[in-house]
């Protein structure tokens, strides 16, 4: 979403470097460009005003002309003025002393609150609550109907005692669902509210009817960060009229430019909450405006990539892998299961394009990461999967009649499979070395990275100084010595998969290509 409003801040910035020192006209012309940017964003008018003044004022003040880095400091203010706008520290739920806490949700129609509310449900049910969803949404067809299949999917419980469609009274719908969640022992009620294509009085007038008879504990305005700058005219409606207490963006992974979250937590006083960022129910996630801040700045976000990571990787298996990876055999004892198992649980956390998003820099290569073909993930997983165990367990036994048997069960060509064995040898050596604290292969020149040109070089010169000996009797033992190594090398290259080491060999004259990071997740 935000994709053209990086764009514009990085291509700013990069005007910036390389100045030792920052002048008026070049605060300005930064100023101007950011102002630009932001209009360009569809970032409401006056939020770009008072967002550019504090920049301009930091910027022309002592903090930037004693810095060592003015570019650098200028940054450093530009994001730390997008924090404050986003709507500063992270806004957290209120939950109640004595349960259960109940989160009203509000909106207009098409703006995602029912899919949003299994959403919601499914992440507090993470968090170790019990959730139930309310459908008081009984105008809209199918909508009664929705909230029980969303909530099924999300393995939460739902309260749906009418049929919806226009019949049944949702005020009464809302009481009846706090005694119902008492006795059924839930701990938290998420109400489902109707939504109307535009703001009305009965919209208004249903939903403060439902607010006093649940009297909630958070009221959450769900809106579709798509509308752009209707989304705070919605805001500032909905706060007038009925009151909320915090803001959900949905559809955020949309093509929209990013405005409405920019503008709505200034504009209404009211902090973002939680984002929704895609159509799947782990899609789902709360709002750190320090965060949001750094990916618009490129600077990705590696403490919600951590935490995906913590959520997805079990710690006991992370450390049975690092100890196969750090035994004394060279990481032989990892083998394809464990690296298949490493690939699922990558996909767990989500798009391999929205993790590699979250990494510092990547804003860059954005073009690239987009074009990334998910299936290939997949692919990788059928290959794997065609394999017999004992293939899985010792892949050097895979020779031309298995390739050729193991193309045909997973779909591929025969090259494919080839390319996956030597890929997986180049991992297990690359893993096994960094484990035991060796470094990278294939890096010339530094300590403890080995297999560099200068090292074959030398290798060559050696092999290349020895010379026959003129004793009879010595001669002969170098030339059967000689014979007895070439037949183990063509032992090994029989038995090897595709010029791969046999067993035993260790894979030593591997190393590691470009394209070994897309199976790596």
């Amino acid at each position: 979403m935000f994709d053209t409003l990086s764009d514009r801040l990085a291509a700013t910035f990069k005007n910036l470097r390389g100045k030792g020192r920052l002048s008026e006209a070049d605060i300005d012309a930064t100023a101007r460009e950011i102002r630009i940017a932001l209009l360009e964003a569809d970032v409401a008018l006056p939020v770009v005003r008072a967002f550019i003044k504090q920049i301009k004022e930091r910027a022309t003040g002592a903090e930037v002309s004693a810095a060592l880095n003015p570019a650098q400091q200028v940054i450093k203010i530009v994001n730390e003025e997008l924090i404050g706008i986003l709507g500063g520290e992270t806004r957290r739920l209120r939950f109640a002393k004595n349960p259960p806490t109940v989160i009203m949700l509000a909106g207009l129609q098409g703006a995602g609150k029912t899919t949003l509310a299994g959403k919601l449900g499914r992440w507090l049910k993470g968090q170790g609550h019990s959730p139930l969803l309310v459908a008081c949404d009984l105008q809209r067809p199918n909508a009664v109907n929705q909230l029980s299949v969303v909530a099924e999917r999300a393995g939460v419980g739902v309260y749906a005692p009418q049929p919806g469609n226009g019949v049944g009274d949702p005020v009464q719908v809302a009481k009846d669902s706090i005694d119902f969640a008492r006795t059924k022992q839930y701990d938290v009620v998420i109400v489902d509210t109707a939504g109307r294509l535009g703001i009305d009085q009965e919209l208004m007038r249903q939903a403060a009817d439902i607010r006093d008879a649940v009297s909630p504990d958070e009221v959450l305005f769900v809106v579709d960060a798509m509308i752009g700058q209707d989304a705070v005219n919605t805001a500032e409606a909905f706060r007038d009229g009925v009151g909320f207490d915090g803001v959900v963006l949905s559809k955020l992974d949309g093509d929209a430019r990013g405005g409405a979250a920019l503008s709505i937590a200034h504009v209404t006083g009211r902090q973002i909450m939680f984002a929704s960022n895609g159509e799947k129910l782990d899609d789902f996630d709360a709002f750190h405006p320090d965060r949001m801040a750094s990916r618009i700045l490129g600077m990705g976000d590696m403490l919600t990539l951590i935490e995906k990571a913590e959520q997805t990787f079990s710690q006991q298996e992370a450390e049975k892998m690092a100890s196969k990876l750090a035994s004394s055999k060279g990481g032989k004892d990892f083998t394809l299961d464990d690296f298949l198992a490493q690939m699922e649980q990558v996909r767990k956390m989500g798009s391999i394009s929205k993790l590699l998003g979250m990494l510092p820099g990547m804003g860059q290569i954005k073009d690239q990461i987009n074009n990334l073909d998910e299936r290939d993930v997949d692919r990788t997983a059928a290959i794997i999967k065609s394999m017999t165990p004992g293939e899985r367990q010792e892949p050097t036994i895979i020779n031309g009649s298995r390739r050729a048997r193991i193309a045909k069960g997973s779909g591929v060509e025969v090259s494919a499979v080839k390319n996956l064995v030597e890929r997986f040898f180049e991992a297990r050596k690359m893993m096994s070395r960094m484990a035991q604290g060796g470094g990278m292969p294939g890096m010339p020149g530094m300590p403890g990275m080995g297999g560099g040109p200068g090292r074959q070089k030398k290798k060559q010169k050696q092999a290349k100084g020895k010379q026959r000996s003129g004793n009879p009797m010595k001669r002969k033992q170098q030339e059967d010595e000689a014979a007895a190594r070439r037949a183990a090398a063509e032992e090994a290259a029989a038995g090897g998969a595709f010029g791969l080491p046999a067993a035993g060999q260790g894979g030593k004259d591997f190393e590691l290509p470009d394209e070994f990071k897309k199976f790596m997740g």
